[in-house]
């Protein structure tokens, strides 16, 4: 931690914990059950409720349902050789996560973290039965039920995690919290990736993925769906510090969506952001349909998936190594960030491009790319760096949201505007590759778009991200105060205390 910087609230100390037993001795915290101070229970609940065990249970959640999603959708057409009918899937939920994810910060915050959780996982399963339904007969109307399905699921789900990764831990904290998410869920895409291509091993063609792999998916989505009924209520979250988690303590249908304008009010800059969001998932349709799926034959799609989601975990590494070094000012890491991603747009698309001078739509049809034939390591290593950037872009979009506040309130909002804006411009991006682009003219839309909203975004990153934000700037708009957030004690020493 610089000089400069302070943390947010003086840190609990044995005797502070000591004042925080009740004359019983009982653990009591405002909100929370009450458990015999020093057995099991208390020390189980205690953990239970600490920001990293949520984070680690979210991600499991992730690890079980969108993971394994992603190692469908890594290999093109969600396994199937034929990509329309998912274009059409994913048209049809992109579409729908575009409207819903805009509200979705309020639904959070108004129905809470465990219901919007497992029923965000129920999404991920009926959408793969649907696709594995298809194998066997045609249900198109099935098929875009699931995705629309899904549309509404993912986002609910997305913009709980999203709350919990950037609201949950104090601001020097928040780098490695998204380091620690990111690696838990994509390890889920790893492993999805190897049961694909355990079942594909001697596949030197392209063909459909098996029904026992579509299967085995789905009882892992349906667990992680489960999970989500044992998440803690955000309310019963502390701190290592002491501090809580800024929510409205009484929210209404009425005060979320008031919530919804007031926080773009307090913020307008933030549409800076938008063309970011914009971006964020745009290019996920060129590098699973247009390279992976089009390029290489179905086992090699398997293995490069796989190698796309260990680049996932490396790059959250990166990402969190950045975000949180106590050397510069977090304003300083924020222009820094920002000026990594601008050269790795242009060195990684340039590669991009080198590499799509080599193959048309056309001539992809005869094309079965496999791992053992020369020049595969290129590709290889190509789509490696797809991967890398994708996360470092992910990871500096949630870690730019998370450094504008820390309340869990306009978090949530922030992340249903990220997820909502991501959402619309993915399902234009997956209608237009149903029309049959040209695979140059789907990268030349990726490289623009991703390097014109770095320079819109500028402004807002250079000079609206803070080294600290004041605790009473996130409670405007709550009904909270300052004495229910802070440390139970001692907590006004905080009060003109910023958050680091």
């Amino acid at each position: 931690m610089s000089s400069t910087e302070k943390a947010a609230f003086p840190m609990v100390t044995e005797a502070t914990k000591d004042e925080l037993l009740n004359t019983a001795g009982e653990v009591s915290p405002p909100g929370q059950e009450s458990f015999k101070k020093g057995t099991i229970f208390s020390k189980i609940h205690g953990w239970y409720v600490t920001p990293l065990f949520q984070l680690i249970w979210v991600g499991a959640i992730c690890f079980l349902c969108p993971g394994m999603y992603n190692a469908l959708t890594g290999m093109g057409g969600a396994g199937l050789t034929n990509t329309t009918l998912v274009d059409k899937m994913n048209t049809a939920l992109y579409a729908t996560s575009a409207v819903v994810s805009f509200g979705a910060g309020s639904i959070v915050n108004r129905l809470g973290l465990r219901m919007t959780l497992a029923f965000g996982g129920i999404g991920y399963c009926i959408y793969v039965i649907s696709v594995l339904v298809s194998l066997y007969k045609p249900v198109a109307g099935f098929n875009i039920f699931a995705g629309f399905l899904l549309g509404v699921c993912s986002s609910l789900l997305w913009t709980a995690q999203g709350t919990i990764m950037v609201s949950y831990p104090l601001e020097q904290q928040k780098g490695r919290y998204f380091t620690l998410f990111w690696s838990i869920f994509n390890v889920g895409s790893c492993l999805g990736s190897l049961i694909v291509l355990a079942n594909s091993i001697h596949s030197t063609t392209k063909v459909d993925v098996s029904s026992a792999v579509y299967i085995v998916f789905i009882v892992l989505m349906f667990v992680g769906a489960l999970l989500g009924l044992l998440i803690s209520d955000a309310k019963k979250v502390v701190r290592s510090d002491g501090s809580r988690v800024i929510l409205m303590k009484n929210p209404s249908w009425k005060t979320e969506l008031i919530g919804l304008w007031t926080t773009l009010r307090s913020e307008p800059t933030v549409l800076l952001l938008f063309p970011m969001f914009w971006s964020s998932n745009w290019f996920i349709t060129y590098q699973t349909n247009s390279v992976n799926s089009a390029y290489f034959n179905t086992r090699t799609k398997a293995l490069n998936t796989f190698l796309y989601y260990i680049a996932h975990i490396l790059g959250a590494v990166f990402v969190g190594l950045v975000s949180d070094m106590t050397y510069f000012r977090r304003a300083v890491r924020a222009r820094m960030m920002l000026i990594i991603l601008f050269a790795l747009t242009m060195v990684i698309y340039g590669g991009g491009y080198r590499f799509q001078t080599q193959y048309t739509r056309l001539s992809a049809v005869n094309i079965y790319k496999d791992w053992a034939d020369p020049g595969y390591v290129g590709p290889m290593f190509l789509y490696i760096f797809y991967g890398f950037y994708d996360v470092v872009w992910q990871g500096a979009v949630y870690w730019y949201i998370g450094a504008l506040s820390n309340s869990g309130r306009k978090g949530a909002n922030y992340v249903g505007f990220y997820k909502g804006i991501q959402s619309a411009g993915a399902g234009v991006m997956w209608a237009w590759d149903s029309t049959k682009p040209a695979y140059m003219t789907e990268l030349a839309s990726n490289w623009a778009l991703l390097a014109g909203s770095l320079v819109i975004a500028a402004p807002v990153i250079w000079m609206k991200i803070k080294d600290h934000v004041p605790v009473e700037e996130d409670l405007e708009g709550t009904d909270e105060t300052v004495n229910d957030v802070l440390p139970p004690i001692n907590h006004t020493e905080g009060r003109n205390g910023s958050r680091v």
